[in-house]
């Protein structure tokens, strides 16, 4: 293995046993002769075999970084763990993979730092505007690099997505890398053993890290990241599934808002509209007084009551399935992110994305689902329905006869028997076959479409990464309808952004304009578009979650006691050879304290960047019945040179109140 950095590759992650899921993608690349640097004889003893020095410009070659306020150098992430995660965010391996990561940075907040390297497959995922929809829509919480042009890809040796590797607290290759998807327990054992290392040996760094998100810099919408949408006619509705808002939202075609089912967190809980918990829901199928839903995250097929407004879980467990010919039924039949769902003649359809296959449950049987088409392999081959390959399936649409599938990783539209035992291509031609190209359907190219509709001898195609909407006729030739591969929010000229589900009825097409956050209608006859309004709908309110730091000794300040509304200015000091953070708040809090010492209550106040100096109105319940009053001051400064290494750093006050002095309306602290 050679440690060469410029122009030369490290076998850093050749070598790495393969597990099953793992999508494969380019050849090993050329290796150079070498041997990694021997595990000293030191004490405390090195946990693994092998390690490799990496130079400090280890990520140089990045594009953009993306979910921080700028570049993390491996030498200033000295002292804590590092786990490299590569990815794109087309892979249903590495979606799974995130619950994994989440599940980590949980366990391990202040010794692990997971940064994923976004090397693409496709070319709308070489944007950073793209990936940065991709990381919010998909709730990261750690740095993603945009490898646009796989240069970290080929210097680590990566060859399939997902790969991980560790990286010790002293910027060492562990020799620790992992392949595909359910690799938790290994990792979680590794970063253990590890952790004991350097905390013997003194080079572990606690102190939490502060990451500013993308989330953190957005404003809020109504719908965040809609990605399916189904409508009702006949009976003047429609459903919404607001995806990264963990809800589904019900309408009826005017836009007035008529339920909100899901409380707005992400998690698998049934009851009613207010208090069950959806994770990243996606496709639904109306059926007289109920609506399906397939809740993606959660591996589970979930039923509302649209009277009772009741939610109730029908198939899955909230754990990701492997079985291909499904076993069992109900909560104890695993599922694989399901993205989509049709009723057909009594027969639901489940896009079973995870699984790379169709399966279907008659709806008299609920719970009972069996495969109907696909072997679970990923890839894309014709044949008997049993016989052939599908890769991610995300969209279902029909005719009557034919079921039609958007099959998103072969950007391909497939069209399976309902009838009969066939399942045939009608556009697209292998995993790495695609493009944004018109014409019969053997020469044209689709983007990893992921919704497919039909209307009137036609099938119209949501080709998501070209941001168009496209046609097939019956005779295969493919069509630009409306859009163009720029992305934008536009009505005239009709502009998308990764549109993903979409739905014909009443000779209108609704699209799931995912990354604008809208749904979008169409007059199929005028090709007119227009943008829709959801009345009355607001985002989920955010609980304010924080705790009293510990370590933290507060300053006693002598004040009046407020009998109103009261302005608290505070003045924060970033530590010797740090600043603050351009781009994150500060953060004031008021503490109520009954004389035991518990919290009567918290008020939160957060203040726009650009001060050490601050200043917020907090209203007098934050000061009333209270014997003690603290104040903290949370803020971020970051290392001189690194905008991205940020710590949580706290100034804190302890109010003793004067009776005997004036109230005033302004509390003005000391600086720390």
């Amino acid at each position: 293995m050679s440690l060469a950095f410029r122009g030369r590759t490290w076998l850093l992650l050749a070598g790495a046993v393969a597990l099953i899921p793992a999508y494969f993608s380019v050849a090993q690349p050329k290796i150079e002769a070498g041997a990694m640097i021997e595990a000293k004889d030191d004490a405390p003893k090195y946990p693994f075999r092998r390690r490799a020095a990496l130079p400090p410009n280890a990520f140089d070659g990045a594009e953009a970084w993306i979910n921080t306020a700028g570049p993390m150098p491996l030498p200033k992430l000295r002292g804590k763990i590092v786990l490299l995660d590569f990815w794109t965010f087309c892979c249903i391996n590495c979606i799974h993979v995130i619950a994994d990561l989440e599940r980590l940075e949980k366990e391990f907040p202040n010794e692990l730092v997971v940064i994923g390297i976004h090397s693409p497959k496709f070319l709308g995922e070489q944007s950073s505007e793209n990936i940065k929809s991709a990381v919010q829509r998909y709730g990261l919480k750690h740095p993603v690099i945009n490898d646009a042009k796989m240069t970290l890809w080929r210097r680590f040796g990566a060859n399939s997505w997902p790969t991980l590797a560790l990286i010790d607290a002293e910027g060492n290759f562990t020799g620790r890398a992992y392949q595909g998807e359910g690799r938790y327990e290994d990792i979680r054992n590794d970063i253990k053993a590890l952790i004991e290392y350097h905390t013997a040996a003194k080079s572990l760094d606690r102190s939490p890290l502060f990451i500013r998100t993308e989330d953190s810099t957005e404003t809020e919408t109504p719908l965040r990241f809609p990605g399916k949408v189904v409508v009702d006619a006949k009976n003047h509705r429609m459903a919404v599934a607001d995806s990264s808002h963990h809800r589904v939202v019900l309408a009826d075609l005017g836009g007035n808002v008529r339920s909100v089912f899901g409380e707005g967190k992400p998690g698998l809980r049934d009851g009613d509209a207010t208090t069950a918990q959806f994770n990243d829901p996606q496709g639904m199928a109306f059926d007289g007084d109920f609506l399906w839903v397939a809740d993606r995250k959660n591996h589970a097929l979930r039923k509302i009551d649209l009277k009772s407004k009741l939610t109730t879980t029908i198939a899955g467990n909230g754990e990701r399935g492997y079985d291909r010919q499904p076993e069992g039924s109900g909560r104890a039949l695993a599922l694989a992110s399901p993205w989509d769902l049709l009723i057909v003649d009594g027969v639901m359809y489940l896009a079973m994305a995870g699984s790379h296959q169709i399966w279907s449950m008659k709806i008299s049987e609920p719970g009972v689902i069996r495969n109907f088409a696909g072997t679970g392999r990923e890839n894309i081959l014709d044949g008997a329905r049993e016989d052939a390959n599908f890769a991610q399936p995300s969209g279902l649409a029909t005719d009557g006869e034919w079921l039609y599938v958007a099959d998103s990783e072969t950007s391909s539209i497939r069209a399976v028997g309902l009838k009969k035992d066939l399942v045939r291509t009608l556009v697209g031609e292998g995993l790495f076959e695609f493009g944004d190209k018109d014409g019969p359907g053997d020469s044209a190219r689709l983007q990893h479409a992921l919704g497919v509709a039909f209307y009137k001898g036609m099938i119209y195609v949501g080709d998501t990464y070209n941001n168009k909407l496209k046609t097939i006729d019956e005779k295969r030739q493919v069509s630009t309808w409306l859009g163009d591969v720029k992305a934008g929010r536009s009505d005239n000229p009709p502009r998308f952004d990764e549109p993903g589900g979409i739905h014909v009825s009443d000779g209108k097409l609704y699209v799931a304009d995912t990354n604008n956050h809208a749904i979008r209608v169409v007059d199929i006859a005028a090709k007119t578009v227009t943008t829709f309004e959801l009345k009355g709908l607001s985002p989920p309110k955010e609980a304010e979650k924080d705790s009293w730091p510990t370590g933290v000794n507060a300053t006693p300040f002598k004040t009046a006691k407020p009998n109103g509304d009261v302005s608290v200015t505070a003045t924060v000091k970033a530590p010797p050879g740090t600043k603050l953070n351009k781009e994150a708040p500060i953060r004031l809090s008021v503490w109520r304290l009954a004389p035991n010492g518990n919290v009567l209550g918290v008020q939160f106040k957060s203040v726009p960047p650009g001060s050490s100096k601050v200043t917020a109105t907090f209203p007098k319940e934050a000061f009333a019945d209270a014997d003690q009053v603290r104040i903290l001051a949370t803020f971020f400064p970051c290392e001189e040179g690194s905008e991205g290494v940020c710590k949580i750093a706290h100034h804190a006050w302890e109010l003793q109140f004067d009776a005997a002095a004036q109230p005033k309306a302004s509390i003005d602290l000391p600086s720390p």
